[in-house]
């Protein structure tokens, strides 16, 4: 069973009053639960480009608002930085039918640098040692999760997914 699966069968069993004490490594640590709808709104963002140098200096002060988060591409443009800044292989292993491989805590400032990073951090309520930590550990079952097949969606197809996906969140 996969991370998302699990956080979201957690919800689902708290919704209806189940009480389910999970660690981080179980789908329901605050820190993943806080992060995981930043995450999904930054990849279901629709007609945006460009790169992660986007921040609070050109004009976005929100995640995945205009000038934050959702300018780097949607998935496609994420999986390219990773692979700019020499995690391909991470990367691969997400989008391949195999075991994901790791990816260390060190490598999300390299992808979002310190400023995006404090970005996500103050959307999701966290440090930023938390979100570098919780970014790590979450993003590579997110791209396992909605790269099906070993395939990356089109944008449209991957925004719909995600958008089933937020519905737990609202």
């Amino acid at each position: 069973m996969g991370l998302l699966t699990q956080i979201l069968g957690g919800l689902a069993g708290n919704a209806l009053g189940g009480s389910q004490s999970h660690s981080s490594r179980g789908g329901m640590s605050p820190v993943l639960m806080a992060l995981l709808p930043v995450v999904l709104n930054m990849l279901s963002q629709r007609g945006h480009a460009g790169g992660l140098g986007a921040g609070p200096a050109s004009g976005g002060g929100e995640v995945g608002g205009p000038g934050g988060l959702a300018g780097m591409g949607g998935l496609g443009g994420l999986l390219e930085q990773f692979t700019q800044k020499g995690y391909g292989s991470q990367a691969e292993s997400w989008v391949g039918t195999g075991a994901n491989q790791a990816l260390p805590p060190n490598a999300i400032d390299d992808i979002f640098g310190r400023d995006q990073l404090h970005q996500i951090a103050q959307q999701a309520g966290l440090g930023d040692d938390e979100t570098r930590s919780g970014l790590s550990e979450l993003l590579p079952d997110v791209v396992d999760h909605f790269t099906p097949g070993g395939q990356v969606p089109e944008q449209n197809q991957l925004s719909s997914s995600v958008d089933n996906y937020l519905q737990a969140f609202r």
